[in-house]
């Protein structure tokens, strides 16, 4: 557990490590901007898929999902739905990294993304608009109203 320092309310960069890795994790952490140490790579087998952030927002007509795509080009995005669930998947490239030796901060995800939502009110999905412009991923329902919703009766 971590343990704060008794000049200030701050935990101290060993601290916080200690609070997040147990003694088996192993991983290189760089605890200052002189700190020269490599970050050490992921092992591609181990690597999941990130987590696409989205908002989701409707209109009186529409329903709207907005994600931000920043880098990923058309080809490479794959869009689709299936029983009310819209998918997005698609993979963020960081150009070629032939030459790098030595990364002294990686904060950025690059790789393969998905996100599946299950869209919270009933669509057309024969009426469905997907848009890139400028990073953001902009898709588009017509939602269905309310009486064309085909209601069961329970016997």
């Amino acid at each position: 557990m971590a343990r704060r320092s008794r000049d200030d309310d701050l935990l101290n960069d060993d601290d916080l490590t200690a609070a997040f890795l147990g003694e088996d994790d192993d991983l290189v952490v760089a605890n200052s901007a002189t700190d020269t140490e490599p970050v050490e790579e992921w092992d591609e087998e181990e690597a999941v898929p990130g987590q696409l952030a989205v908002d989701v927002y409707e209109t009186k007509e529409r329903l709207v999902v907005k994600a931000r795509t920043a880098g990923v080009n058309k080809q490479e995005l794959d869009v689709s739905i299936a029983d009310n669930t819209l998918s997005i998947r698609g993979t963020l490239s960081a150009g070629n990294e032939d030459d790098v030796e030595n990364y002294f901060v990686q904060e950025c995800y690059w790789g393969e993304f998905s996100r599946s939502i299950t869209l919270p009110v009933p669509v057309k999905e024969d009426a469905i608009e997907a848009v890139l412009k400028d990073g953001v991923l902009t898709i588009s329902f017509t939602k269905l109203k309310q009486d064309s919703v085909k209601k069961i009766q329970v016997l």
